[in-house]
């Protein structure tokens, strides 16, 4: 029944390109940016109480989990969504293939595959995921985060045992401590799980009073993560031995920390450069002028030439970010939009009045978008009516 629910899960899936907008063959830089995209679009901080926005939101980070690991995404590139899901047998995080659960079914039926009656060694813990918001400035700078993390761990009165302190599990009577069991249908011997010792291999008769025979209790663990500089939306950081501890003593997995750069009030990245948009004034656009701009270093002067246009955009170089994997470092791109004048005195309005006078009597020489503009509307409706 297990499986055939996972199954059923694993086809209600959707195809992880689609949910990220790429191609098959896509780069893994595309990848990254297609998720980047999604990710800032669908993040619960920007959409608070959105059911469906959360959703996108993990949907897009589990297709990017798979997709940016060359491992999984092979798995998942040769037999889908089955090759990656845990519960499936497939890799996820837990290291597994497609191949695995396919050999552990046949080997049930006829006595063979991977389990061949053979006790397995101890079951490794789950792999975890944090999701570790951090402000633009310390993703481009660095930073040391605290995190909590909630997580099974090996009790400690009984060591992971199961048993209560003085005494220690005994092998199973039942599978002999193999943590299978065999049983004649027909033709076929079938092969399943132990169900005294459920695959363990020992029993527990005086269990432990703190975990109740389970090796494991539920602890909230503090842990100090280094951010490197230049980390983006979507980079992990991965702390080994930080996941949950394996059952009956098994080694622990490791914890994921999933970076996310919350949103700037003024700058705004794509990859290694910075854009941001600088208001100017109508004067300061047809006469020129310098200007205060901010960067992530502090505040630089730039100077605005006479004549210039709404959009024009200003480079300065170095002013961006380096990348977290090496590289030049990017620049700052500063976008001008026009500012209306607003809440105009009498005399500012009277003086704008003859200024309007003055341009209309200069033409095309001195608004030479405008007249091509006039011209091309002039062109189309006479199209229209020829």
């Amino acid at each position: 029944m297990a499986f055939a629910r996972a199954h059923a899960e694993i086809m209600s899936k959707r195809d992880y390109y689609d949910v990220l907008g790429v191609d098959r063959s896509a780069a893994e830089p595309d990848i990254k940016k297609a998720y980047r995209r999604i990710a800032m679009k669908y993040h619960p901080d920007r959409n608070p109480d959105d059911a469906d926005a959360d959703a996108k939101f993990k949907e897009a980070t589990e297709a990017y989990e798979i997709l940016s690991d060359g491992e999984k995404r092979g798995a998942y590139d040769q037999f889908g969504h089955a090759g990656v899901d845990p519960a499936m047998g497939g890799g996820g995080f837990q290291g597994g293939s497609f191949s695995d659960i396919f050999g552990d079914v046949f080997g049930d039926i006829f006595g063979g595959g991977g389990g061949g009656g053979r006790r397995q060694g101890p079951q490794r813990g789950s792999d975890l995921r944090y999701t570790l918001e951090v402000a633009l400035e310390e993703a481009v700078r660095g930073s040391t985060a605290e995190i909590r993390v909630p997580s099974l761990q090996h009790c400690e009165p009984c060591d992971g045992s199961g048993a209560k302190p003085g005494s220690r599990p005994v092998t199973c009577g039942s599978c002999g401590g193999s943590g299978q069991v065999r049983t004649q249908q027909g033709f076929f011997q079938v092969q399943q799980t132990c169900p005294t010792c459920r695959g363990r291999g020992q029993t527990i008769s005086d269990p432990c009073v703190e975990c109740r025979g389970q090796g494991l209790v539920e602890k909230t663990k503090t842990l100090s993560v280094k951010v490197p500089p230049g980390v983006d939306t979507g980079d992990r950081i991965r702390l080994s031995g930080e996941g949950e501890a394996g059952p009956a003593g098994g080694p622990t997995g490791d914890l994921f920390v999933q970076i996310a750069v919350r949103q700037h009030p003024l700058f705004e990245r794509d990859g290694r450069h910075l854009y941001c948009e600088v208001p100017i004034s109508f004067a300061d656009a047809a006469l020129g002028g310098e200007l205060e701009v901010p960067t992530l270093d502090g505040r630089v002067k730039l100077k605005i030439p006479s004549e210039t246009q709404t959009g024009k955009m200003f480079r300065l170089r170095g002013k961006g970010v380096k990348p977290v994997r090496g590289g030049p470092v990017g620049d700052l791109l500063c976008r001008a939009v026009l500012e209306t004048p607003v809440n105009l005195t009498q005399e500012q309005r009277t003086l704008l009045e003859e200024f309007r006078g003055a341009l209309q009597e200069g033409g095309e020489q001195q608004s030479p978008r405008q007249s091509s503009w006039f011209e091309g509307v002039k062109n189309f409706f006479d199209g229209m009516t020829g």
